[in-house]
Order: C-alpha cells, then sequence, then structure tokens
C-alpha cells in the first residue's frame, strides 16, 4: 500500500506542476487532486490519471500506466498514454498504424484480471472470442491501439480520467471510441463518472454496439 500511495502521489504532484508551469491559464482534473468546479466554465481541461492501475504497479507487474489527456469544449483532442513498465508511450501526436487482423486469428478483447464485464462476455460468446486479462485501463486501451487484441469494452463504473486520455490516442489512430450507446465520449462535466465506453478496431464498432445494446437499453 505504500508503494501505491507514493506512486500515486508523486506522479500527481509531478504533473500537476509541470502542468502550472506550462500551461498556467488551463483547468486540471486529476484523479488524486482535489475537484475544483471552476473548470466546469474552462474550455480547456487537462484530465490526468497519475497512476492507472495501482494494484498492478504495486505488485510490480507491467501493466499500468499513466494518462494526461487535454479535452476540449468537452472532447478528448491531445492525449497520452504512457507505458513506464515497458518504456512506451502512445500519443495524438504521433498515432500508430493499427496493424491488420491475422484472419486466422478469433476475436480478442482485453478484460479485468480479476471482473470480466458481462458486456465482454456477451461479445465473446456471440463471436467466439477470446477474453485477454490485463490490467489497467490504459494498458488494455493500447493494447487495441497496437493490435494486440481487437476490442476494450467496459460497463460497470469508471471515470473520466481512467479513459480520456486513451480515448483520446485511440481516436488519433482510427480507432472506434463510443459510449456503449453509440454516443460519443465527452468529458469536463460535473459528475466526472463515465462508467462505460467501447474502444474497438473501426470494423468492429457497428457489430459490437449491436451485441451489448440490450445490457445497455
Amino acid at each position: 500500500w505504500a508503494l501505491k500511495d507514493a506512486g500515486d502521489l508523486r506522479s500527481h504532484e509531478f504533473l500537476v506542476a509541470e502542468l502550472a508551469r506550462l500551461r498556467p491559464d488551463d483547468a486540471v482534473l486529476s484523479e488524486e487532486g482535489v475537484d475544483d468546479w471552476s473548470r466546469l466554465s474552462a474550455s480547456r481541461v487537462w484530465i490526468v490519471d497519475p497512476l492507472d492501475g495501482t494494484r498492478e504497479y504495486g505488485e510490480g507487474r507491467p501493466d499500468w500506466a499513466v494518462h494526461v489527456a487535454l479535452a476540449v469544449d468537452g472532447a478528448p483532442v491531445v492525449g497520452a498514454v504512457s507505458l513506464p513498465a515497458v518504456g512506451r508511450v502512445l500519443d495524438t501526436a504521433s498515432a500508430p498504424a493499427v496493424p491488420p487482423r491475422p484472419s486466422e486469428r478469433p476475436l480478442r478483447l482485453a478484460v479485468s484480471r480479476t471482473r470480466p464485464t458481462m458486456a465482454s462476455m456477451v461479445i465473446a460468446s456471440a463471436l467466439d472470442g477470446e477474453l485477454v486479462a490485463m490490467g489497467s485501463a490504459g494498458f488494455k486501451a493500447m493494447a487495441v491501439v497496437t493490435g494486440e487484441v481487437d476490442a476494450y469494452v467496459h460497463a460497470g463504473g469508471q471515470y473520466e480520467w481512467d479513459n480520456c486520455a486513451p480515448a483520446a490516442v485511440a481516436l488519433a489512430a482510427g480507432l472506434h471510441a463510443t459510449r456503449l450507446d453509440g454516443s460519443p465520449l465527452t468529458y469536463n462535466h460535473q459528475d466526472p463518472y463515465l462508467p462505460d465506453f467501447l474502444i474497438c478496431r473501426a470494423e468492429l464498432g457497428e457489430e459490437l454496439l449491436e451485441l451489448v445494446a440490450p445490457l445497455v437499453a
């Protein structure tokens, strides 16, 4: 617990200080900070998760991340997801091209190590897919960007800092990224609770939304 708490705090303090130095006129929403509702009237809001996947970080696993994103008028337009344990950063400025899906490979869905969502299991059952357990939200989303998996569907509770940067990078890479009802992902709401989304290969978006529609209704 001490390691996880220290990682959260030191990352938060560093990121907030750098944003204050480099972008002093912008608002900031950080998981580890006190929420200042003056951000609601700001056009530019940095949304930060200093340590996404504290469990994995504390266990010494590689599947954790750091999220930094800029929402402009609610849209996730700039973002970076750092994967420090594997020495990689994926960002909107240089989003990688998503590699083709091998034709012989079954549909692969990134899921939580401890609690796969019902939406994931519905899709896997319908399409004879494979569930691939991973740690943090950012790590799972970036696995879609890099082509390791084909989709990451979440329902059951997250906050804006959990998915704003991953959504920004996914969209920049040409992936599908929406709420489970198909509506756009938007940010900087008074209540930062953002419980569901789908990030997947663009060609799968419509089909997967149709499969999870009964869970959303």
